[in-house]
């Protein structure tokens, strides 16, 4: 996929500038529990501004994230907007910081592909104040108090048990 955009106009011309909006589906936007869905586009209203190094595009692009919460693993949407502000230059290399300017054309899919995985959450949660899942049985616990019982105590770990339960209590 490609969202190529002419810049012949701008190049050689500095203190030029267009703006340009992006509205294009992204394939493989996802991490482990964050992702932008491939039928959704992702938007992106960029100032394109020639400067002496090569073209400068900034502005915001967003779109609707699906989420797996890190805690209780329920799914949900969040909007996210992140602001962007790259460089595009003319003979630049892979290697390079810049993103390169080919036959008067830039390519803003690496652009929006790079900055949407930066901004994605490593750990999303539902709610700030998300419970989890109960360690024993896996419920719910944002539904109420666990009803599973008490794991029956290791048989390996009785005598380290009894030596704590003879020691007299410190903190009074």
């Amino acid at each position: 996929m490609s969202v190529a955009v002419d810049v012949r106009d701008l190049l050689g011309h500095p203190g030029s500038h267009r703006a340009v909006r992006v509205a294009e589906a992204v394939p493989g936007l996802a991490t482990d529990l964050a992702r932008v869905p491939e039928d959704q586009p992702v938007e992106a209203d960029l100032v394109m501004e020639s400067v002496v190094e090569g073209i400068l595009a900034s502005g915001p692009v967003e779109a609707t994230m699906a989420l797996t919460c890190a805690r209780c693993l329920k799914t949900f949407d969040a909007g996210f907007r992140v602001e962007v502000q790259e460089l595009f230059v003319p003979g630049a290399r892979p290697e390079d910081d810049e993103y390169p300017v080919e036959e008067g054309f830039v390519d803003l899919e690496p652009l929006i592909r790079d900055n949407v995985l930066l901004a994605m959450p490593f750990a999303p949660l539902c709610k700030p104040e998300c419970l989890g899942l109960c360690p024993r049985c896996g419920g719910d616990r944002n539904l109420g108090e666990c009803a599973c019982t008490e794991p029956e105590a290791d048989a390996r770990w009785a005598a380290l048990e009894a030596l704590f339960a003879e020691s007299p209590d410190e903190t009074s």
